[in-house]
Order: C-alpha cells, then structure tokens, then sequence
C-alpha cells in the first residue's frame, strides 16, 4: 500500500478511529487471510504442534467430537513436552459440548482450563455474559482471531452432502501478537490467577510486514466495536459491503447504513439463508424491508451456514473477527476482531465477497404494478395473495407459487421479499397465548418456575448486598 500522507483530514480520521475503537493503530504486521474451517484448523494444529515455548487458546465451543479431539491431542502432547498450555473456553458455548473428563487428559499432562463465567451465587445476571473470542498465540510469534470454533460442525457432512460452513479468520505476525497475548491475559485474568510472564524467544530482525491495523477487544459494556461499525458506516464514500451471521441491527446502526446508502455509497449485507438459529434469522429477515426500500442490497447465502463476520470498506479498510452486527456482540459478550487498513487485505476480502456472492441469492422488493387506471398504486412488497380454502386447489395453488418463485430464484439469483415482518409477531401471539391458556387451567406450571426463578434472583441479590456491605465496612476501616 503507497504511503498516505498525514493531512489533516487523515490525522482527523486516524484520531476518530483510535479513540472511537478504543485501540491504537499498529504499523509493521502481517496478515493472512483464512477461508473456512479446514484451512484454520490446518493453519492452527501446525503452529500448536510446532510450540516451543506456550500455546494460548481461547475459543467460545471446543467441542467433544473427532476435531476437538484433535486439538486436546495436540495441547497433551505439547504440554508433556514442556510447553506451557492454557485455555480458556466458555460456560455456555461448551454447555454439553465438553465436560470436565473431557479436558482430564490435558489437566494431567500439566495444562491449565479455565471456564469463562459458569453460574456464581451473587451475579444473577452473571450468564447473559459471554465470551465470545476465538483466538490462538503461539510462543508470542504467531497469532490467529476469527469466527471459527472448534467443532466437525464448521466441516459439513460430506456423507450427507452437507457442505462446509462458510467462516472467516485471519493468521497474524507482528506487533499485533503482542497485543493478542495481552488480551488472551485479561479473559485469563478474569477466571482467576494472572497469567505467568514469558521471557521473549529470540526473532528474526527483519520487519515481520508493512500492514497497519488495529485489535478490538470488546468487553461488556464498552461498545467500542459498536462504536467504530457506526463510525465506519458513516465514513464509507464509495463501498461498505457486510457479513453477518446474525444480523440485528440496533436502529441507530441500521439509520447510518440507510444515510450512507441514500448518499450514493454501495452497501450491501450478506447473512445466512438458512441459519442454525432460527429465531434469529427470522428477526433479520423482518428488518430487511427498511434495507431495501433505502437502496441496500441484502444477499441470503445458499449454503449449509454462513458464520463469517466481516466488513470491507472503500477498498481500504476491513474488518474480521468473532462481532455480529448485534446488542449481544456490540455491549455484552467480550468480543475480538481486527480493522486492517491495507488496500491489498480489502481487495482479498472484496474480491472474497463477490465470490461469496456466486453462491447467494439477493432479495428484492416486488416492483409497484397498478391495478387501474383511476385507483391508487397498491404496495406489491408483500406476496401475491393465495386463496385461503382448505381445498386441494388452495394448496396447490399455493404449492405452485412456492415453486414458482424457487425456480425464478435459482435462474435469476433473486427472490422477492415477503411479508417476513409478521412472522415474529405471529410467533410472540401463539407464545403468549398458549402461555396464558396454561396458566389459567394449570396455574401451578407457571407458579412454580416463577417462584423458583424469584427465589433465585432474591438469594443472588442477597449475596450481592452482603459482599457490598462487607466491602464498604473494609474500605471504612
């Protein structure tokens, strides 16, 4: 990338960027981009099998089957050859995934695990919490971030014709590794005793690379990654092209890319067609109106599970790492993505997307249609009406649209945009009307979870104002 000179404009913006990410922008890395699971757990098991000194792994799921066995194979064997090993996973993303006997070997063989807020008496809100990161350093040299977890899920089922899920990450070098080991510290930090200090191994002094960047950590709370998403939508001049796995964008999120598409700027969001979360998918799918009407084109990928987290920007700057475009990922979970400012990375990752793209189908408003000449133009977002007879005929009729507009998307890499707000609702209504009609005819259903769940919250605040109480009388002292 050609040298940018430090205009004012350019320091004005490098200023913005550091204070609104809250990280400060690091010269002289290496970055390499990684496409799917197959090439992270290649890239990952070479570099644990090739540790001299420590092997720092913080990952969401790490997951009891033929992958993550593979993984704790690689730590054992590491740590009974003198590598210091420590892990940190998450309580919820491992819930049922791997148990205590799971991680036996590696506690044998000298390794440390640590679990990321399991259930404490005290913090009733303690579980909402959760991290998030998948991040890998090796002996302070090699470093990796993404959205992959470990698990054979992330490889498909080539048996069952179940393709891979489509996921980004990144291989990094440099100073950034630093920064890596620092945060993989803080979440150790947070599950108990401070990590040990390393003594450096010796480098190469040949610069590692020439790309600048920046690390996110995101804690709770801090918002920094919401923060720069906002602050990059309203930058952008020419492109900001998007995947999410999980879109849910707050509305002041959605405002700015409306504002930046309305402004002339191609943005364009690609999500998941078909989500391992359903519920979250429907509530995409009912915010995708407000999207197109401002000119925003929305893909839906066609694959098995598109998982990536990414944001490409002007041919300039990019965004990968473990954030969804959500309230869990943007002020709750603790998070991990790196902003690369590096023409060379954006045109991978652009060049990335648009290969993507060949494999997604884009979702369109119906086009207005009158229905005569002296009546007012009706709305045609929603789908053409079908008869709602209990005949056969209603369901063919019914079929042979579904069919129809299946066939017209696979020839034209389109579908028209249905009534997708409703469902939701629909869903909420069936929700609470089937939770009122259990609790007037078996009221003790609902009583006793709700006494149950007060109780709880009531011992956990208890504890809570005892430990405040203790403080306050210590710090008096």
């Amino acid at each position: 990338m050609p040298p940018i000179h430090a205009t004012p404009i350019r320091l004005l913006a490098e200023q913005a960027l550091s204070r609104t990410a809250g990280a400060p922008l690091l010269n002289g890395n290496a970055v390499e981009l990684l496409i799917d699971a197959s090439a992270h757990y290649d890239a990952w098991l070479a570099a644990i099998r090739g540790a001299r000194q420590r092997v720092l792994l913080e990952n969401y799921i790490i997951r009891n089957d033929e992958v993550g066995v593979a993984f704790r194979d690689a730590l054992v064997e590491r740590a009974r050859n003198g590598v210091f090993v420590a892990v940190v996973v998450d309580w919820v993303g491992c819930l049922g995934q791997s148990r205590h006997s799971f991680w036996a070997p590696l506690r044998a063989a000298g390794g440390e695990v640590r679990v990321f807020n399991p259930p404490q008496l005290g913090q009733p809100f303690g579980w909402i919490s959760r991290d998030h990161r998948k991040l890998l350093v090796v002996d302070g040299v090699h470093g990796f971030l993404s959205g992959v977890c470990i698990s054979a899920k992330w490889l498909g089922d080539p048996a069952r014709n179940v393709p891979p899920w489509r996921d980004t990450g990144v291989a990094l070098r440099g100073p950034v590794v630093a920064e890596l080991e620092a945060t993989f510290a803080q979440s150790w930090r947070e599950t108990g005793a401070a990590l040990r200090q390393f003594v450096p191994l010796p480098e190469p002094a040949a610069a590692v690379g020439d790309i600048s960047l920046r690390l996110i950590a995101t804690q709770p709370a801090t918002a920094g990654m919401y923060r720069l998403d906002q602050l990059i939508a309203s930058m952008a001049r020419k492109t900001l092209w998007l995947t999410d796995a999980y879109f849910v964008g707050l509305t002041p999120y959605v405002q700015a890319l409306v504002a930046a598409a309305r402004d002339g700027v191609d943005v364009r969001l690609l999500v998941p067609g078909s989500s391992d979360i359903p519920a979250v998918a429907s509530m995409s799918r009912s915010g995708y109106r407000p999207l197109l009407k401002a000119g925003i084109r929305v893909f839906e990928w066609n694959g098995s599970m598109l998982h990536a987290k990414t944001a490409v920007a002007d041919g300039q700057w990019a965004r990968v790492g473990s954030s969804n475009l959500n309230i869990a990922s943007w002020l709750s979970n603790r998070e991990l993505d790196v902003a690369v400012e590096d023409a060379d990375f954006a045109d991978q990752l652009a060049a990335q997307y648009e290969r993507d793209l060949g494999n997604a189908t884009e979702i369109v408003l119906a086009a207005p249609r009158r229905r005569g000449s002296s009546e007012r133009v009706r709305s045609s977002e929603t789908r053409p009406r079908i008869p709602h007879g209990g005949g056969s005929s209603g369901r063919a009729a019914a079929g042979a649209l579904r069919i129809a507009n299946s066939v017209g998307a696979a020839l034209t890499n389109r579908r028209v945009l249905g009534d997708s707000s409703s469902g939701p609702l629909l869903v909420g209504t069936l929700a609470l009307l089937t939770l009122a009609v259990v609790a007037i005819l078996w009221p003790a259903w609902v009583g006793w979870p709700l006494g149950v769940m007060c109780g709880w919250f009531a011992l956990n605040l208890g504890i809570r104002a005892w430990r405040l109480r203790g403080q306050r009388a210590n710090d008096g002292d």
